[in-house]
C-alpha cells in the first residue's frame, strides 16, 4: 500500500547573517511518510538541527515551502502556525524540558489541556495510557524531578504523544541516555509508526540508531547528499 506523505519541502534555503551571510542550508527537497521513521544525521553543522527547526515551524525565516498534511505551511501567520504545531506536531528534544515540580501525569496532560479538545478527565485517563504504553505508569504520580533520566524521557515521549500528532519530531532524543536507555526508545518509536502510524522524524549522531531507523537522510554544507531509500 503507498503510504501517504505527511511532510515535504521544496527548495528550502537558510540563511544566517552572524557574523557574516552564510548559507546555511541550499535547496532542502524531500517527502517523510505516514508511519515513517526517518533519521536526519550529518556532521556538526551540516545544517541537519537547522532544518528539523524549519520543518517544526518554529522558524519562518526561509526560502522554499514547507507543506504539512498537504496544507502549505509558509506563509502562516503565528498564531495559525501556533495552532498547526500544536494539533500536528510532537516534541522530543535530547533534554527532557519536563515542568520537575509537575507530576509526570502533569507534565504529559499540558499539552492536551492547551489544545482544549477534551475534558481533563479524559485528557488525564489518555496521560495515564501513554505512561502505561511506555511502561512507567506506576511513576505517574511521582513529581518529574524524582525519576531517573530514562523515565523522564519517557514521560517526554508520552507528552509528545497526548495529541495523537501526525508527526513526532525529535532533536537528539537519546543524547543523554545510555545503551539500555536508547534501544527502549528506540522500540518505542518503532512501535509509535508501526502500531499508530505516526511519523518519526529525528536529528541523531547515533549511526546505530540512524541504521536502524527505516530511512535516513544525510546532509553534509547545507545540502542533502543522500536521501535513502523509501521502505
Amino acid at each position: 500500500m503507498e503510504k501517504k506523505i505527511v511532510l515535504r519541502t521544496k527548495g528550502v534555503g537558510k540563511y544566517f547573517y552572524d557574523p557574516v551571510k552564510f548559507k546555511v542550508l541550499d535547496d532542502i527537497s524531500f517527502e517523510a511518510y505516514s508511519g515513517e521513521f526517518l533519521t536526519l544525521v550529518g556532521k556538526s553543522g551540516s545544517g541537519k538541527s537547522t532544518l528539523l527547526y524549519i520543518l517544526s515551524t518554529m522558524d519562518t525565516e526561509y526560502e522554499g515551502e514547507l507543506f504539512i498534511d498537504e496544507e502549505k505551511i509558509t506563509g502562516q501567520n503565528l498564531n495559525k502556525l501556533a495552532a498547526i504545531r500544536n494539533k500536528n506536531i510532537g516534541f522530543v528534544f535530547q533534554f527532557h524540558y519536563l515542568l520537575p515540580e509537575f507530576s509526570c501525569l502533569k507534565n504529559v496532560m499540558v499539552p492536551a489541556l492547551k489544545l482544549g479538545k477534551f475534558s481533563h478527565e479524559e485528557v488525564e485517563q489518555q496521560a495515564y495510557e501513554r505512561l502505561d504504553m511506555l511502561g512507567i505508569k506506576d511513576q505517574a504520580l511521582k513529581p518529574a524531578s524524582k525519576l531517573s533520566g530514562g523515565q523522564q524521557q519517557r514521560v517526554a515521549i508520552a507528552r509528545a504523544l497526548i495529541n495523537n500528532p501526525k508527526i513526532i519530531m525529535c532533536d537528539e532524543p537519546t543524547g543523554n541516555l545510555d545503551s539500555k536507555n536508547t534501544q527502549i526508545v528506540f522500540d518505542i518509536f518503532k512501535q509509535i509508526t508501526k502500531e499508530f502510524n505516526q511519523t518519526i522524524i529525528a536529528v541523531t549522531h547515533d549511526n546505530d540508531f540512524a541504521k536502524a531507523s527505516d530511512r535516513t537522510i544525510e546532509l553534509a554544507d547545507g545540502k542533502i547528499i543522500s536521501h535513502g531509500l523509501k521502505t
